[in-house]
């Protein structure tokens, strides 16, 4: 499982590298925009006794919302209001998590779907436009955040002993959010030295960035033992599915996003 999982991250790297640094913003677009489209029929699946009309109706509200919200973001101010707006919602999120992780309606396992895809489409999109930079700044974000889970991963592994949410993810552990923070701050200290931005600043813009991703993760472990699956899907050998590689990412990028307007660095 470790095997397919490192060679199949490999498989992926390559073609971010290519979409991001070599080919127009356009492609990046089409391509997110597909990957959040896909995560949107996996969310769907958490949403209880949904029929197949339903999951369907609930891909089309998702794309119909990338469109105006695309539209509403189209100035930095209202970016801004968005991303502080989303940011809310993980901590909302969080407080479900730790309070009352076993309550999970439709209508909430859907709305959360909404509020997780929908802005991260929305800042990685308007990152990846932001000026000649932009695809090395997307590049960034989303290697901080794999840096997070990978190091929270491994260490989980080597040193994992206290539980996170034993009644959400069993497997994930405190040793394990550190080894991810730890990383994290080394991408970020190093993401500061390459874009040559204040260190200090942009630093606690990454661990932030790590901090959020952490409860994606776990929002979708909670959406997943309620709905009774392991995997979002079986699209990635060693990975699970679209939301299996997602899950940091929806609540990292926009936090990411929101980071870099605050402090004055956003491209």
């Amino acid at each position: 499982m470790l095997r397919s999982r490192i060679l199949t991250a490999l498989a992926m790297a390559v073609v971010l590298l290519t979409v991001l640094l070599l080919l127009p913003p356009a492609v990046t677009l089409v391509l997110l925009t597909l990957a959040v489209l896909i995560g949107a029929w996996e969310w769907s699946a958490f949403i209880r006794d949904a029929g197949r009309g339903l999951r369907v109706g609930y891909v089309a509200l998702v794309a119909a919302l990338l469109a105006l919200a695309w539209d509403y973001c189209s100035e930095r101010a209202a970016l801004r209001v968005m991303l502080m707006l989303t940011a809310v919602w993980w901590l909302v999120a969080l407080a479900w998590i730790t309070l009352a992780p076993q309550r999970v309606a439709p209508w909430s396992a859907a709305l959360a779907g909404v509020c997780a895809l929908v802005p991260a489409w929305v800042a990685l999109a308007q990152l990846r436009h932001a000026g000649v930079a932009g695809g090395e700044w997307t590049l960034y974000a989303l290697v901080l955040i794999v840096a997070a889970d990978t190091g929270a991963f491994f260490a989980g592994r080597r040193f994992g002993r206290v539980k996170l949410a034993p009644r959400v993810s069993p497997a994930k552990t405190w040793e394990g959010v550190i080894g991810g923070v730890l990383l994290a701050l080394l991408a970020g200290l190093a993401g500061a030295a390459y874009f040559a931005v204040p260190t200090l600043p942009f630093v606690a813009v990454a661990l932030a960035t790590a901090t959020f991703s952490v409860v994606g993760d776990l929002t979708e472990s909670l959406l997943k033992r309620a709905a009774g699956v392991k995997d979002s899907g079986h699209l990635f050998p060693g990975h699970g599915g679209m939301l299996d590689r997602l899950d940091s990412i929806v609540a990292g990028a926009p936090v990411f996003v929101l980071g870099l307007l605050l402090i004055g660095v956003m491209p």
